[in-house]
């Protein structure tokens, strides 16, 4: 990806590589995902580990570890480069946060809703059609510049697939981000291999 932008923040201000798996069985799915920016000064690292169940309605629910390994870098509310020194991942007093979330789909419709442990809420009111999609986020704690809740995730995105060959094609995505609360725009290009 051309950066790393998650809830209307910029993680890391640099392109990233973003590798994930899921394995799945029935209803129910388990799975990683990380982030790994290729700038070394600025790059947010990430490994996240999460386990889901799909309803047949339309509910799902899911449970996620997120854990941030070694030096972890962000772009804050203010537009500052912020970076931490995290505990190894055996040091689950400081180097998880751990996030239960609910979704519900209907038609081309998406509702989700994220609970923090450490209490900060976002929730997600989502719309498809065809390959574009809109989205409205808020939250609070962290995901606002006030901490109070408010809208922090606003825009509009878009896929399409490159056919190389008969048999493959590359899966491409971009959006264009706008988060109110901090008053930061951006845009994101990424490909999936």
């Amino acid at each position: 990806v051309s950066r790393y932008v998650w809830r209307g923040t910029d993680f890391g201000n640099t392109p990233s590589i973003q590798p994930g798996f899921t394995l799945g069985l029935g209803n129910f799915e388990i799975g990683a995902w990380g982030n790994y920016g290729l700038s070394s000064n600025t790059g947010s690292l990430e490994a996240d580990l999460f386990a889901g169940y799909s309803f047949d309605f339309g509910l799902g629910v899911i449970v996620t570890d997120y854990y941030f390994p070694g030096e972890a870098s962000m772009v804050d509310m203010t537009g500052a480069i912020t970076s931490s020194r995290i505990g190894n991942y055996f040091d689950f007093s400081d180097a998880h946060t751990f996030e239960l979330g609910l979704t519900y789909e209907i038609k081309n419709f998406t509702l989700a809703g994220y609970y923090m442990i450490e209490g900060d809420m976002y929730s997600e009111l989502g719309y498809s059609f065809g390959k574009v999609n809109l989205f409205v986020g808020a939250g609070d704690g962290a995901y606002t510049v006030d901490g109070d809740f408010g809208i922090c995730n606003t825009g509009i995105g878009y896929e399409k697939e490159i056919k190389i060959t008969e048999s493959y094609s590359l899966p491409m995505f971009g959006q264009f981000v706008i988060n109110p609360s901090s008053e930061q725009v951006h845009i994101v290009f990424g490909l999936s291999f």
